[in-house]
C-alpha cells in the first residue's frame, strides 16, 4: 500500500487566534509543521524538522492562552488535551496556582502504509515489541498495526490508549485505527490495570499498548501473553541491548539472572563458571528496532538474541529498508564470533550520561561531583539529556517535565531527598570512584567477581571489588553465594563495594 498521510491540519489551525493562524497559513512548508509553542510573555513559535520560526512579534497574553483552551478538550492528569476526532495533542505548562501559562500544540498525523516493512511479522500472530528513539515513528506505526490487524486480518483488536496518543482525543476514536476498539486510561498509573481489564472483559485477540515503562506494566504484559493474546507495543529503549540494561523492563525479554556452571559445562562453553542467563521465555517473540522511518533492524527470535548477547555475541538479525523504488529490501546479518578465545566480549559501553536536573539543587550536585572527583555533564534542556534527575516530592506530583521525559524515553532517576548523601548515592550508581573511569556495566562487573572468586579459592583471604551501584552489587553477592563463598558490602556510597571471602573470615 502506498503511504497516505492525513493530519487534519485545519482543525488545529482553527484553535489559534488570527495573529497566529494567519502567518502559519502563509508558510510554504506548513505540511511539515511539527508543533506550535506558546509561552506567556514570549513570541509564538512554529517548529519544523530543521528550523524554528517566530510567527509574530506580539507576545503571548493570557487572553490568547484562554482563547485556545476554550477550543480544545479538557486536560487530563497528564496535562494533555486534544481536539476531538483528530490526533493533535495540546500539552499545558501550569504555574503554582494551576493556571495554564504555556502550551505545546503538536501536530498529530496518521500515516497509512507505514508497516509494510514489517506487516508479515505482525500477521504471524506473534507478539512484537517496537523500539526506537523519540520521534522516529513508533506510535504512528503502532496505530497502523492496529488498523491492519482489525480491518485486513479481521482480528479483535483493543488499544489501551493511555494519553490518547494512538486514537486521538474524545470518545469517538480517530478513523486511522480502523475497526479496532479503544480503551482510555483515566490516570497514567492505571495503565497496567486497564491492560488486564481489556483481556478479562473484552476477549481480544490482539492488544496494542504504547510505552510500557513500569514493572507493573511489564508484569501485565507477561500475564496477557501467557493467556495467548498477541501483544504489539512499544517500550523505553532504542535497542535490545538498552532493554537488557533496564532492570525494570528485562522481564519483557525473559529477565536476566546469574547462574553458576559446573566445571565441565564452563569448559564446554569456554566461559567463566558464573554467567548471566535468561530466566524465562520472553514476553515478546519479536523485537523491531526502528532506526529510521523506512529502516528497521529485526530480532526474529528474541530468546536466541538475548542468549547470544549474554554470551558476548552479536545476535543474528534482519535489516529491512525501502529502496528508491519503494520496495522492501531484506539483508540478514549473521552473528559475530567472540572477541577472544574466552568469549569475553562485553556489551556496548554505556554512553556518557548527560543529566537534566528538575527540582534538584544544581550547585549541590556539582559540589558533590567535585568532592567525588567526577566531572558531571549537566545540561539545561531535557532535549539534550540522557537522564532526568528529580526528587521524590516532585515525582509524586507527576509534573509535565517528568511526563515529557517518560514520553521521550528518557530514564528518570528519583532521589529520596535533595541531600548530599542521596546525591552521592545516585552518582555512585552511575560512576565508579576512580577519576576518569567510564560508568560500569554489569558484564565487566561479573567478570571481576568471578576472578575474585578464583583468587579466594586459590588461597587469598579476601578480595574487595570495585565500587558499584546497588543493582550490580546484588548480582555480585549472588555469584559469591553460588560459589559457596561469603560476601558483604563495605564502605559508604559512592565507594561502597563487595568483599568476597571464605567462611572462616570474621
Amino acid at each position: 500500500m502506498q503511504k497516505v498521510i492525513t493530519d487534519d491540519l485545519n482543525a488545529l489551525l482553527e484553535i489559534f487566534p488570527p495573529y497566529i493562524k494567519t502567518p502559519l497559513l502563509k508558510k510554504n512548508d506548513i505540511s511539515e509543521l511539527l508543533e506550535v509553542v506558546l509561552d506567556l510573555g514570549r513570541e509564538p513559535e512554529a517548529r519544523f524538522p530543521k528550523k524554528e520560526a517566530v510567527l509574530d512579534k506580539k507576545e503571548v497574553e493570557e487572553s490568547d492562552i484562554d482563547y485556545i483552551v476554550a477550543r480544545i478538550g479538557k486536560f487530563g492528569d497528564d496535562n494533555r488535551a486534544g481536539i476531538e476526532r483528530t490526533l493533535h495533542r495540546i500539552s499545558a505548562i501550569r504555574n503554582r496556582r494551576g493556571r495554564v501559562v504555556g502550551l505545546t500544540c503538536r501536530v498529530g498525523r496518521a500515516v497509512f502504509g507505514t508497516i509494510r516493512i514489517i506487516e508479515d511479522l505482525v500477521q504471524t500472530g506473534k507478539s512484537v515489541l517496537l523500539l526506537g528513539r523519540p520521534g522516529v515513528g513508533k506510535t504512528t506505526m503502532l496505530r497502523e498495526v492496529a488498523r491492519v490487524l482489525a480491518d485486513d486480518a479481521n482480528k479483535r483488536v483493543i488499544i489501551v490508549d493511555t494519553s490518547n496518543e494512538i486514537a486521538g482525543d474524545g470518545d469517538i476514536p480517530h478513523p486511522a485505527i480502523g475497526h479496532a476498539r479503544r480503551m482510555q486510561v483515566a490516570t497514567t498509573n492505571l495503565q497496567h490495570a486497564v491492560m488486564i481489564e481489556a483481556v478479562e472483559n473484552h476477549m481480544p485477540e490482539v492488544i496494542v499498548i504504547d510505552e510500557i515503562g513500569t514493572e507493573l506494566e511489564a508484569m501485565a504484559a507477561r500475564t496477557i501473553a501467557e493467556r495467548g493474546v498477541q501483544l504489539v507495543g512499544t517500550a523505553h529503549g532504542n535497542t535490545l541491548e538498552n532493554l537488557m540494561m533496564n532492570p525494570t523492563l528485562t522481564d519483557l525479554i525473559g529477565g536476566i539472572q546469574s547462574v553458576t556452571l559446573g566445571d565441565e559445562e564452563a569448559r564446554r562453553r569456554r566461559t567463566q563458571k558464573s554467567i548471566l542467563e535468561r530466566k524465562s521465555p520472553p514476553t515478546f517473540d519479536i523485537v523491531v528496532e526502528i532506526q529510521e522511518r523506512d529502516r528497521v533492524a529485526i530480532h526474529p527470535d528474541v530468546g536466541k538474541a538475548v542468549d547470544a548477547l549474554l554470551r558476548g555475541l552479536l545476535p543474528s538479525k534482519e535489516i529491512r529498508w525501502l529502496d528508491e523504488n519503494d520496495e522492501v529490501r531484506i539483508e540478514k546479518v549473521k552473528p559475530e564470533k567472540p572477541a577472544d578465545s574466552k568469549g569475553k566480549k562485553t556489551l556496548k559501553e554505556t554512553k556518557a550520561v548527560k543529566l537534566h536536573l528538575f527540582g534538584v539543587n544544581r550547585s549541590r550536585v556539582l559540589q558533590v561531583g567535585h568532592e567525588m572527583h567526577i566531572d558531571l555533564d549537566i545540561v539545561n534542556s531535557l532535549r539534550d539529556a540522557t537522564m532526568l534527575v528529580t526528587s521524590k516530592n516532585y515525582y509524586r506530583r507527576r509534573p509535565q517535565k517528568v511526563r515529557d521525559a517518560e514520553n521521550e524515553h528518557i530514564p528518570v532517576y528519583v532521589l529520596r531527598g535533595n541531600t548530599p548523601q542521596q546525591i552521592r548515592q545516585f552518582i555512585g550508581t552511575l560512576y565508579t570512584a576512580r577519576e576518569g573511569e567510564k560508568p560500569s556495566n554489569f558484564q565487566s562487573a561479573l567478570v571481576e567477581a568471578e576472578e575474585a572468586i578464583e583468587q579466594v579459592n586459590d588461597g587469598s583471604e579476601a578480595i574487595e571489588l570495585s565500587p558499584q551501584g546497588a543493582y550490580i552489587r546484588r548480582l555480585q553477592h549472588l555469584i559469591a553465594q553460588r560459589s559457596d563463598l561469603k560476601s558483604h558490602s563495605t564502605g559508604k556510597d559512592p565507594n561502597r563495594r563487595v568483599r568476597i571471602f571464605k567462611e572462616r573470615e570474621r
